[in-house]
């Protein structure tokens, strides 16, 4: 039998994280790495486990990376604190880590919109890769968008569903878009893209293509009235990914120098 370590990161998730933690109950250690949260999310996640740690924040890849690096045991569930992990799922995971016959395994997530399982535009079956071993693999990717990578091993496929309760309204749905896109801009800055080398088409016409997709390619006005402001949201997010990156040019270089991790507020 394979002991698992759970991890979460936090940052002000004192409405999400007691249904995680509850939800994590039975693996047998939980660590927490919080980036300094301002309300009582801390307070929350010490009712669970003592193993709770402060962390500055580095980013979203490497925050996962650090938490991994606190784990006692070697097999990783990753979870983020709006996510949580139904009783299929808890049974499925604990037969796969009886004898574990990969040494990854993507886990297919229910994403909810506004209280809505989201079926159709992409957003299902939306599959993460969070059950891992650590001597294989690791947290990589571009921020905001984090994944893990396997070195020199196999993947498989783990029945279940992963519950992902993404925006409970509109309101947060602005507020961690804002996040998400500060982020972006600023992590294509880093990569080499200028602020002047924004075109009017990428404004105009990516997130005309994003809509189209996500409406009528993937189906999103199937979901109905949540499906059509899904899309329209990814649409105009889409716009202000890129706005952001040209409005860099504005107000001067926005990356921080080493040491000087740039944190958007949400």
């Amino acid at each position: 039998m394979a002991e698992l370590t759970a991890t979460v990161i936090t940052y002000n998730e004192e409405e999400n994280i007691r249904q995680c933690l509850e939800s994590l109950a039975w693996v047998k250690e939980i660590v927490v790495v919080d980036s300094g949260s301002r309300d009582r999310t801390t307070e929350i996640c010490r009712a669970f486990t003592d193993k709770v740690v402060i962390n500055p924040w580095p980013g979203h890849f490497e925050q996962k990376n650090y938490a991994v690096s606190l784990a006692s045991h070697d097999w990783i569930l990753s979870i983020d604190a709006d996510e949580r992990v139904p009783e299929e799922l808890r049974q499925a995971i604990e037969r796969e880590m009886s004898a574990p016959r990969h040494d990854g395994y993507w886990i297919s997530r229910r994403n909810y919109f506004l209280g809505r399982w989201m079926k159709h535009g992409g957003w299902y079956p939306d599959r993460v890769l969070r059950l891992f071993d650590r001597r294989k693999g690791r947290f990589g990717g571009v921020n905001p968008h984090d994944r893990v990578m396997i070195r020199d091993g196999s993947v498989g496929l783990i029945r279940g569903y992963l519950n992902h309760l993404t925006y409970n309204d509109f309101s947060q749905y602005i507020r961690k878009q804002n996040w998400y896109t500060g982020i972006s801009a600023v992590e294509q800055v880093k990569r080499g893209r200028r602020p002047g080398s924004i075109t009017a088409g990428e404004l105009v016409l990516r997130p005309l293509a994003k809509f189209v997709q996500a409406y009528v390619l993937k189906g999103g006005f199937l979901d109905g009235f949540h499906g059509l402001i899904a899309a329209v949201g990814a649409s105009y997010f889409n716009f202000i990914k890129y706005a952001k990156v040209w409005e860099q040019g504005l107000q001067g270089e926005l990356v921080p120098g080493p040491g000087k991790p740039w944190r958007p507020h949400r």
